[in-house]
């Protein structure tokens, strides 16, 4: 990965270019910003950097042998952790046993996301985790010399993903890792992360995308109609994972919406059998679909509440749930928007930490019908 291949983030581009000419490479780093905004694409072109041994004031060079084996992910030197799962419940896996896959989506596209890794690994009714065992190999492939570069450098993606006891094992050799050790921490939500590993780490904060580089990299891979194109770039807002979705007119986005729009209909209507049935089906379809869903619907809530003020250049709504909510967004508003937005906040905090999903989302459901009408 070049950084030429990273749309847009110039001036992060150069901060960590500067910091190799300069030797002022921070041996833990923390890459942390919203989805879609290459963070993880980042992390690979500036560890290619560091290992090119031909490399440019701009760019590595791309052509040596360091470089050809970054862009297969096969530098001996390059280590990853990320989110897995157990496939059986008396497993121990550690990150090289899906490592296969690993590289088969960043090759194909290094934007790719948290619920795109999923698909790819099939996990169903688990949440990913990275866990205990992999502290321990974390350490373990540190504490050997490297083998062709001068830095070992280790890319953890998602690190509030890490159980407790993982964060343990890996505090010290964070803060004082063994000679010539990077360590690039890659999250999306650093309040879930430890203090004690902010603390230990330099945060780089990587923005969106502007709209001007992403409107170039759309406009050199897809043939589309200038009205179609602008519609993507402004409901994307700086999310290159989020305009692929939306150029693939993503099924989870639909399914999503679908079940937005069956529960605030069976909420207004009080149809509390209706409404039993709704939470059986979405009991069963998984923790990650259901935390899906719920990040789906607080979007939802704001742009609803957003579109009572007829300020079109804030919403990003697609036309089929402007659709829904011409009609919707006049029952969101100043008396419940709050406590709209807390009940569904309490269901994601209760799902992730894998709570009775019936019994959470009927809970939701009833709270809701009394809001929707404040």
């Amino acid at each position: 990965m070049q950084f030429k291949e990273i749309i847009g983030q110039e001036s992060i581009k150069n901060r960590l270019i500067r910091s190799v000419e300069e030797n002022r490479v921070s041996h833990s780093q923390l890459f942390f910003g919203p989805e879609g905004s290459g963070k993880l694409a980042l992390a690979v072109a500036f560890a290619q950097y560091i290992s090119c041994t031909n490399r440019t004031e701009n760019d590595s060079c791309g052509l040596c042998l360091s470089c050809r084996k970054f862009q297969k992910l096969v530098h001996p030197d390059l280590h990853f952790a990320f989110p897995i799962f157990k496939k059986k419940a008396n497993d121990e896996p550690v990150c090289n046993d899906f490592i296969k896959e690993w590289r088969e989506i960043f090759i194909e596209n290094p934007y790719f996301s948290l619920n795109n890794w999923y698909k790819k690994i099939k996990i169903e009714n688990k949440q990913g985790v990275i866990y205990k065992k992999e502290g321990n190999e974390i350490i373990r492939k540190l504490n050997f010399k490297a083998f062709e570069s001068e830095y070992k450098i280790m890319i953890i993606w998602l690190p509030e993903k890490m159980q407790n006891t993982s964060v343990g094992l890996l505090l010290k050799i964070i803060e004082e890792p063994p000679p010539k050790t990077l360590f690039v921490l890659v999250s999306e939500n650093t309040d879930q992360i430890i203090k004690t590993i902010l603390s230990r780490t330099q945060l780089i904060k990587i923005p969106k995308i502007d709209d001007s580089s992403l409107l170039q990299k759309l406009k050199s891979k897809f043939e589309v109609d200038e009205n179609k194109l602008s519609n993507i770039l402004h409901l994307a807002n700086g999310n290159y994972t989020k305009a692929l979705s939306l150029f693939e007119e993503n099924e989870e986005n639909k399914f999503n919406l679908e079940q937005f729009i069956a529960l605030f209909r069976m909420c207004y209507t009080k149809e509390m059998l209706k409404i039993d049935s709704w939470v059986d089906e979405i009991a069963s379809i998984g923790r990650e679909k259901q935390l899906s869903f719920l990040k789906y619907s607080l979007k939802m809530i704001r742009e609803n509440f957003i579109l009572n003020f007829n300020k079109p250049k804030i919403n990003y709504l697609t036309n089929e749930e402007n659709d829904f909510s011409a009609k919707f967004s006049p029952f969101i508003n100043n008396d419940n928007i709050s406590e709209i937005n807390d009940q569904i906040n309490n269901t994601h905090f209760h799902i992730e930490r894998n709570g009775n999903a019936k019994i959470i989302f009927f809970d939701l459901a009833v709270q809701l019908a009394i809001l929707i009408k404040k």
